[in-house]
Order: structure tokens, then C-alpha cells, then sequence
């Protein structure tokens, strides 16, 4: 056995896979317990403009809108201006025709999902995802439920089942991956210190200080 300087191929990479955000609206936040809300809206952001910025395909979804729901997070819309966003009925995700041909147009075998709520909207399409042959990503921290219980047991359902959990600032990292990476660098950073929280304090700090830079 010999090791070599190359990342494993369970990381993901910009051009890798598509991410899926599901319901992040204003009805199904009013009962999410299970994480405060301020965090939500943050980690949403900082997905979103992760995404965004690293041109990852990204379909946004949501649930009765304009009849029960409410909008989606302006934190995520105003990442991808002008993008449609799919309006459902059905619960999964996964069960969505327009989802679904909107997955098979993208044709990423990995997809990343987050939204709300774990138990049933995250639930649903990781694994009908997984059944269908596809690999499944779910980023824990920017999903919620009606409980703390209720999001435990969806994310052990679904990683017993084989989903791949990560967090928000693990997901927009791993996008990134190596600071030498010039062309990304300041909008990686930038999101950091934007919605990283004690990181992004401490990537201000050390930038302003000290003009500190991670890839010197």
C-alpha cells in the first residue's frame, strides 16, 4: 500500500454532484425546533452562495407556496436571481415529475439535499435517491424538525440507509479544499467571514491584523 497526495472520491468537488434545498419556507420554519432559527436562515445562506459561487447546479423546490406555505428564505433566493423555483404537492421531493425531470436534465449521480423538515422532506428523497442507484448527501445543520428527536432519528434512518451527512461549513470547505485555489479563494473566505460564525470572526481577524492568508 502506497499512499498519493490525491483526494479520496467520497469528497465532493463543484462539478461533482447537484444540491437540492426543499421547502426552506416561512410555514414549516414556525414549528422547526429542533434548530434556532437565526441558524437556519445562516447556514441556508451560506450554502446557498456556496453553491452559487462554486456554479454548482442547484434545484430549489417548494411546498404549496402561494396557498399554505409561504415563500422561500430570501436568503437563498436572492443567491440564484431569476432561478424558477418548483412548487409541489406531494411531501417527497423525489415524487415531483418537474423535480425529477429537472435532476435527470442536470444528470449528477450525486446529489447534496437540505430543507425542512428532516423526518419527511429530507427523509423522502435521499432515500427514494438511494434506491434508485444515486448517491445521497444530506447537510445536517441546515435541516430542521419539530423536535430535537425528530431530527436525530431521520438522520439515523437515513444514514443507516447509506445517506452521507455533513455540515454547512464543512460543505462550502470541502468545495474549496485547497486555499491555493486563487480563483475561489476571496469568495470562499468572504462567505466565511459573512455566515461562518467564530470562524469567519477569526479569518476577519487574522486578515485584518496581520494580513493573513491561508494559502501562504
Amino acid at each position: 500500500m502506497k499512499a498519493t497526495a490525491t483526494a479520496g472520491p467520497l469528497l465532493i468537488s463543484p462539478t461533482d454532484h447537484a444540491l437540492v434545498l426543499i421547502d426552506f419556507q416561512s410555514q414549516m420554519s414556525f414549528a422547526t425546533r429542533s434548530i434556532d432559527a437565526v441558524m437556519l436562515r445562516n447556514n441556508a445562506a451560506l450554502i446557498s452562495r456556496a453553491a452559487a459561487g462554486f456554479d454548482v447546479p442547484t434545484i430549489l423546490t417548494t411546498v404549496a407556496e402561494k396557498s399554505f406555505s409561504g415563500p422561500m428564505f430570501e436568503e437563498i433566493t436572492t443567491a440564484f436571481p431569476g432561478q424558477t423555483l418548483l412548487d409541489r404537492t406531494s411531501m417527497n421531493t423525489w415524487e415531483d415529475a418537474a423535480v425529477i425531470d429537472e435532476v435527470n436534465r442536470i444528470g449528477k449521480t450525486r446529489i447534496v439535499f437540505a430543507g425542512l423538515w428532516t423526518s419527511v422532506c429530507i427523509v423522502g428523497p435521499t432515500l427514494s435517491a438511494l434506491d434508485q442507484g444515486f448517491e445521497a448527501y444530506v447537510i445536517a445543520d441546515a435541516c430542521g424538525d419539530v423536535s430535537d428527536e425528530a431530527h436525530e432519528r431521520a438522520m439515523e434512518r437515513m444514514i443507516q440507509a447509506g445517506v452521507r451527512p455533513m455540515t454547512s461549513l464543512q460543505y462550502l470547505l470541502e468545495l474549496q479544499r485547497d486555499w491555493a485555489r486563487g480563483e475561489t479563494y476571496d469568495m470562499t473566505t468572504g462567505i466565511a467571514r459573512q455566515f461562518g460564525g467564530a470562524y469567519g470572526l477569526g479569518v476577519t481577524y487574522a486578515k485584518t491584523m496581520f494580513g493573513a492568508s491561508e494559502g501562504h
